[in-house]
């Protein structure tokens, strides 16, 4: 006997629609969403960049927020928008691996942001007093970078 010598190295995605219009309606939605996102992330990147006196701890995880939602909506609405533009109907598996690990790894640091988020509200209004010790450069430089891995 023959083995069958056939293999898929790609998965098969359904489109949101059969017709060419909803497509492009679809890719249309998928660009503005996209391009607000990208616009309102960089407005906050920016004014925290610039504006000393956002040199907070509370801006600079704001500012970390800002960056960890870019990378998720950079995960994957350019592909959803591709898909939409050029009727694609294939991904590969290396493709697929890498934006479920980009996509874990985004929203895990984004939820890990949001607690020392949290954390650092919860001191500013229950301890304020040992807020400029609990809360000092080094500790939210560190925070951070726990959190983004």
């Amino acid at each position: 006997k023959m083995p069958n010598s056939s293999s898929v190295s790609e998965f098969l995605l359904l489109p949101f629609a059969d017709t060419r219009e909803l497509q492009l309606l679809h890719f249309a939605l998928f660009l503005g969403i996209y391009l607000a996102a990208l616009l309102g992330n960089g407005l906050i990147l920016s004014a925290v960049a610039c504006d000393h006196r956002l040199h907070t701890p509370m801006y600079f995880f704001l500012l970390n927020l800002a960056l960890l939602d870019l990378g998720c909506i950079s995960i994957t609405v350019p592909k959803a928008m591709a898909n939409s533009l050029w009727d694609t109907r294939t991904i590969s598996y290396q493709g697929c691996a890498a934006q479920v690990l980009f996509f874990v790894f985004f929203f895990g640091s984004e939820f890990s942001i949001l607690t020392v988020m949290a954390y650092d509200r919860y001191v500013a209004i229950c301890k304020p007093l040992h807020y400029g010790s609990l809360l000092g450069s080094r500790a939210c430089a560190t925070m951070a970078a726990a959190a983004w891995g």
